[in-house]
């Protein structure tokens, strides 16, 4: 049997979706291109916003459309969320997702066995919790084959006023040391030379066990001490975590790759405080400021929601004014959608077409800002993990998380790490030569 996957959301889900894949080949099912060739369709769902739960449930519908024999199974937040019947025949929400595989073979059983099983299935939303804890998939490997992500840890306790995730996912809960760094080496030991440290609020790992600010930074050095890492990069970061203390404390991690990604939000204090972020936009700068002070070619790049409710055109172009003061080398830009259930859905809204408008504005800004940042490294060397082949390039990211094409046809070079200099910037990607050590 052959099963296709189908993500939606975040970086933690498309690791989760990995592990859900490697699942699926350990008990003997095969990887189809896509949905009309599968017998299973894995639809990993999102519903961080309005508009990512209709798409979640629109996924659904459409896998069952374009297949009408295949299994349809529905895991991730919009399924843990959902109160209502899923248009799915097996269902897996965030706290049973390891069970994914065992789930749809008792479908698959069941079925088989004679039992008539339409589709579609009553899901009821749990309970807000108080303590949740970490669900292990073990090592998980990316397609990519170079680089991967590394989660340890699941869950948030922030609670701003725009996000379902704390009621989706549950509370902070930190991975067990032992296997986060088992999984690091085991990607070593397969090739892997870069790894993402990531979770849901990553920040805030170590915090249920009582362990400090700095539990993350001691996870960081053990994982930079282990043999064939060669680069570390971190996941989004909240800004009032970057104490003076963590960010010395970065400085012991060698491996460590200088482009960091701050979440913002907006760059207006009024509609922060409506987010109910825990800083001010001074505060924020304080902290870049910090950062550069250790990592001053680093890259910096966040995610702002435009239009959120009651955000007006004067917040709007002084949130824009504060991306080039931050100085930000790309920002992922959202117009703001209501998620039903979260406090910001009640506030009176922005219209739907002046989100939009906004948002295409910002975006415009942030291709200027990391174009900009592209053309200032022409003329300069620059390292390049080599991660895919295309059209007589090798192509890859600089530790600054910069796009690289370089002239070689040597598919030897993949998943290593080569010396380049930048001879000229296409848009947000340098175009490089091989220099003689590389």
């Amino acid at each position: 049997m052959k099963v296709y996957f189908y993500t939606l959301g975040c970086r933690v889900n498309q690791y989760e979706t990995d592990a859900a894949r490697e699942l699926f080949i350990k008990a003997g099912f095969g990887i189809a291109d896509s949905a009309e060739d599968a017998d299973v369709c894995v639809v990993n769902t999102c519903t961080v916003t309005g508009e990512a739960d209709r798409k979640s449930r629109q996924q659904l519908r459409r896998m069952a459309r374009i297949n009408p024999d295949t299994i349809v199974v529905a895991m991730g937040c919009m399924t843990e969320m959902a109160e209502a019947v899923i248009d799915a025949d097996v269902v897996c929400g965030t706290k049973d997702k390891t069970l994914v595989v065992e789930k749809t073979l008792e479908y698959i059983s069941r079925k088989s066995g004679g039992e008539s099983i339409s589709r579609g299935v009553m899901h009821h939303r749990p309970e807000v919790t108080k303590t949740d804890e970490y669900h292990e998939f073990g090592t998980v490997l990316s397609p990519e084959g170079t680089r991967a992500f590394i989660k340890v840890e699941d869950g948030c306790n922030k609670f701003c006023t725009y996000c379902i995730i704390p009621f989706a996912r549950g509370r902070v809960a930190s991975r067990a040391e032992d296997a986060v760094l088992k999984e690091a080496q085991d990607l070593a030991s397969r090739g892997y030379s870069e790894v993402i440290v990531s979770g849901i609020h990553v920040c805030s790992y170590g915090k249920d066990r009582g362990e400090d600010s700095l539990a993350l930074v001691r996870l960081l050095k053990k994982i930079d001490a282990i043999e064939g890492i060669s680069r570390i990069r971190l996941g989004s970061l909240e800004p009032m975590s970057l104490t003076d203390d963590f960010i010395e404390g970065l400085k012991g991690v060698t491996k460590l790759c200088p482009h960091f990604h701050l979440s913002l939000q907006s760059g207006c204090d009024k509609i922060l405080k409506k987010m109910n972020r825990d800083y001010t936009s001074d505060e924020f700068l304080e902290r870049v400021s910090k950062l550069r002070s250790v990592y001053p070619t680093m890259s910096l790049t966040t995610d702002i929601i435009c239009g959120f409710p009651e955000e007006t055109e004067e917040d709007f172009k002084e949130t824009c004014d504060f991306v080039i003061e931050a100085g930000f080398t790309k920002v992922h830009t959202f117009p703001y959608s209501e998620r039903e259930g979260t406090v910001a859905a009640k506030m009176p809204q922005v219209p739907v077409n002046v989100r939009k408008d906004r948002a295409s504005r910002l975006i415009a800004v942030s291709n200027e800002l990391e174009n900009n940042f592209a053309a200032k490294k022409v003329g300069s060397a620059a390292s390049v993990l080599i991660e895919t082949f295309k059209d007589g390039y090798a192509e890859g990211y600089t530790p600054e998380y910069i796009r690289a094409k370089v002239r070689t046809e040597d598919n030897s070079l993949k998943g290593k790490t080569v010396s380049v200099k930048a001879v000229r910037a296409e848009e947000n990607t340098i175009i490089c030569e091989l220099m003689a050590n590389g």
